[in-house]
């Protein structure tokens, strides 16, 4: 079966770095499904305006669609979605599996500062914490730090799929 995966987490904690690494290791699409990429979520983001469960209900569906139909299989990178959001992609897509990259406020605020062309400014990732409900515990999830070193998550990762990758997952450093 092709694979469906969803590797989630806050702003700064690797999560597309990861995702694509996997999606090549893999074969498979990427999908980056953050909704703040949206250009009227952009627009609410900079006027202050929350997001509310009707701007992302059709993205979310629109999601589900594109994982479901992926016909050699799909990572979607994604923010650490709300718990309902979760069950409705898991609704759409039964085989979903989910990596959820974990880390703490200090370390993200750090990480988002130090890439000044992070979409995320470092004051909003207080606020993806406040919103946090990590999947722990929900079936179908392997929690990773998101301290570690890259080729370990991707060990990690790759060995919970049961897979073993036609391409490494990450880089070797030099």
């Amino acid at each position: 079966m092709a694979p469906r995966i969803l590797v989630m987490g806050v702003a700064g904690c690797g999560k597309s770095t990861v995702a694509a690494r996997l999606a090549t290791a893999l074969g498979c699409a990427l999908i980056e499904g953050d909704d703040f990429h949206l250009p009227q979520s952009q627009h609410k983001m900079r006027h202050g305006i929350a997001l509310d469960d009707a701007d992302r209900w059709p993205w979310l569906d629109r999601l589900g669609v594109l994982l479901a139909e992926a016909p050699g299989g799909a990572v979607l990178s994604c923010s650490a979605l709300k718990r309902r959001y979760r069950e409705r992609l898991r609704a759409a897509v039964p085989a979903l599996q989910t990596v959820f990259i974990d880390i703490g406020p200090e370390e993200a605020r750090a990480r988002v500062a130090a890439r000044p062309a992070h979409l995320f400014p470092p004051s909003l990732v207080a606020s993806q914490f406040e919103a946090l409900e990590p999947p722990l515990g929900e079936p179908g999830v392997l929690r990773v730090d998101a301290m570690q070193p890259r080729a370990v998550q991707g060990e990690a990762i790759l060995r919970w799929l049961g897979h073993a990758a036609p391409q490494p997952l990450m880089e070797t450093p030099p």
